[in-house]
């Protein structure tokens, strides 16, 4: 919001709305076309929509609440957030098991080098700011 440019009214969108005083040091507004007060809402800390992706998505890969947490470095709890407000159902795994590595770009050519890579298992690989992320699943 602009400082010189006042908010619309939450109530009926007006814009015919000037300031009336300050409560708890914030600005107050009072609405003349429909007489509402109301202070305008701090805006907060938004975390980037490409680590909330991700973060759903190491969900449904298997991974725990804790483990995204390390890997991303944003609060479990907030990863349980959106989970909830999602409504994302992780589907069952009964065979397999996730395993993760954070890996560079050389050390993951090496690792995709080595014959065994991919025995018995199935790979994901999926870019993790300048690194990469490989979950590999693996029979019990």
């Amino acid at each position: 919001m602009n400082p010189y440019q006042l908010p619309d009214c939450p109530r009926c969108q007006s814009n015919g709305v000037i300031k009336s005083g300050k409560i708890r040091s914030k600005q107050r507004f009072l609405c003349k076309t429909c007489n509402y007060y109301f202070t305008v809402q701090k805006e907060g800390k938004r975390i980037d929509s490409y680590y909330v992706i991700k973060a759903l998505q190491l969900y449904l890969e298997g991974l725990s609440y804790r483990e995204i947490e390390r890997i991303i470095g944003v609060s479990h709890v907030s990863v349980m957030n959106w989970v909830r407000e999602y409504k994302i159902v992780r589907p069952k795994m009964r065979e397999y098991r996730p395993t993760y590595k954070i890996l560079k770009h050389s050390e993951m050519l090496d690792f995709l080098a080595q014959r065994d890579a991919l025995s018995n298992s199935s790979m994901l690989i999926t870019p993790l700011g300048d690194k990469f992320m490989v979950i590999k699943w693996e029979r019990f």
